[in-house]
């Protein structure tokens, strides 16, 4: 991506407003095309970075398809190989120059051209292909389990300090008496009451005793 002299102007000043907002930028520099005298206006500042953004838009928009159609190209001469074996390997090394991930088709399609008979430079030019293939494809693969197992981890669950260590907490002892201080009574558990035993005058009253017969013949 390249930028013009104005679009570095501005893209300068927006650089020294973000780190420096409580500083005014001054004018753009002598080395840029515009002058000092030439400086734009707020509102000009204001529209040059707007263009500007919508730029950078249209570049990153580009580069998306741009990506897109070269591996569509790979996947073509990957399924036309091993006539398109030139094409292939020249494509593959440059989207893997652009970082892309090798996949297990294309891995499976450089061994079969690394076994096809070849000159000596073709083969180790495919020998070091493979290689570097197989190996961004096994850093891929770690990083991607790594960050599973960093997503699937156990978490401890936070809690209040004390409520973890105990979780019935016992109340703290009473201070003992002090020196010259009688020990406090404890208070005797409540016991449930026991039912009372009758006296022999409530069972028997002294109206209902029966009388004898020689004292019933005396009163006579």
């Amino acid at each position: 991506m390249a930028f013009s002299a104005n679009e570095l102007s501005v893209l300068r000043r927006a650089l020294a407003e973000v780190l420096h907002p409580s500083r005014r930028p001054g004018p753009p520099a002598a080395s840029t095309a515009l002058s000092p005298a030439a400086a734009p206006r707020p509102a000009e500042y204001v529209q040059d970075c707007l263009r500007l953004a919508e730029a950078l838009d249209e570049a990153v928009h580009e580069a998306g398809r741009l990506r897109a159609f070269l591996l569509d190209e790979l996947v073509r001469y990957r399924q036309a190989l091993p006539g398109s074996a030139a094409g292939y390997l020249e494509r593959l090394t440059a989207a893997l120059a652009a970082g892309y991930v090798p996949r297990a088709d294309d891995l499976a399609a450089l061994r079969r051209l690394r076994a096809l008979p070849c000159g000596p430079a073709e083969s180790r030019r495919r020998a070091v292909l493979l290689r570097r293939s197989e190996t961004l494809a096994e850093n891929d693969v770690r990083l991607r389990l790594e960050a599973h197992m960093t997503m699937t981890a156990p978490r401890r669950l936070l809690t209040l300090p004390g409520l973890a260590d105990e979780p019935n907490p016992k109340p703290a002892p009473k201070p003992g008496p002090g020196p010259g201080q009688a020990p406090e009574e404890k208070p005797k558990p409540a016991t449930p009451d026991k039912p009372r035993t009758p006296t022999p005058a409530e069972i028997w009253p002294p109206h209902r005793r029966t009388r004898k017969p020689d004292q019933a013949a005396r009163s006579a």
